[in-house]
């Protein structure tokens, strides 16, 4: 049997991320929003008005989910969607007041949690993961070659 030399990065990262979030969870809970919701709430707070197309690639919702979760805090009161003013073909989403107002009740309490996870596991680490993110990201566009695939072959049913 063929041995996989490499550690799996993906499911590192995929562990790494919900090592963070949980630490978060419990406040998204207490204001009654999502994962999903708050980042979208991140980003709308920072860039005040997007297209769904931004917030898809910005928050990495996939469009089809995105559709839904934007009905969903439409109705919550939290966004509202409007025909862009210069191309009605076009979509815009911006926060309400009840959505600006959830993100200044969260802030001191995002802010203390960040000041725990940074005293559990020290300040120097969490900079050093921001700072390897961050680099990560920057080289988003670096062409990577992809593995020449072979044919595919078909499953035997056992």
């Amino acid at each position: 049997m063929p041995t996989l030399r490499r550690r799996n990065l993906p499911l590192l990262l995929a562990q790494a991320r919900e090592v963070v979030i949980s630490n978060f969870r419990p406040i998204l809970n207490h204001l009654g929003v999502t994962e999903q919701q708050w980042r979208i709430i991140r980003v709308l707070h920072e860039n005040e008005t997007l297209e769904p197309w931004q917030i898809s690639d910005l928050c990495q919702i996939l469009k089809p989910s995105l559709t839904g979760v934007l009905a969903r805090m439409e109705e919550m009161g939290l966004v509202t969607r409007c025909k862009h003013e210069s191309d009605q073909r076009r979509q815009v989403v911006t926060l309400t007041d009840r959505a600006r107002q959830l993100v200044a009740d969260a802030a001191p309490l995002v802010d203390k949690q960040y000041q725990s996870l940074e005293k559990a596991l020290g300040k120097d680490l969490v900079a050093d993961l921001y700072r390897v993110l961050d680099q990560v990201l920057d080289k988003a566009e670096t062409p990577v070659p992809r593995v020449a695939l072979p044919a595919r072959r078909a499953i035997r049913k056992p």
